[in-house]
């Protein structure tokens, strides 16, 4: 199975936290992760590696967003952004983060299940 073209599987960790470079050397020691700073203009986003595979990344918590505690969030692969975030409200969820657009990576949103647990969803771009 392809998790990044799979509808409903996991297919990425994402942390979120107030230092990224003093969370990324205590995972890199804790786990051997690899995290590789993607630079200013993809503002210090940390990809993730174990081995050779990417499996998550670590990001600065976002500007607008200073009482959000650091935390782990996951993206499960969807097979359309849009569709997955109206059929949520169908069930009763909500859509926290509208659908946009990540450079190069592909469209991702934020959900809230009717109990309040919040998920990623994310639709990858075509890999040619």
């Amino acid at each position: 199975m392809d998790v990044y073209k799979t509808h409903g599987a996991f297919s990425w960790n994402e942390l979120a936290t107030s230092d990224p470079a003093a969370a990324a050397a205590f995972y890199g020691e804790l786990f051997g992760w690899v995290a590789k700073d993607m630079g200013e203009s993809m503002g210090h986003y940390r990809v993730v590696s174990v081995g050779e595979s990417g499996v998550g990344g670590i990001m600065g918590i976002p500007e607008g967003a200073p009482t959000l505690p650091p935390h782990w969030g996951s993206y499960v692969t969807v097979d359309n952004v849009e569709a997955t975030l109206a059929r949520c409200s169908e069930l009763g969820g909500k859509t926290l983060v509208p659908a946009m657009d990540v450079p190069t990576v592909g469209r991702m949103a934020v959900l809230q299940d009717p109990q309040g647990a919040v998920l990623s969803v994310i639709q990858y771009a075509t890999m040619t």
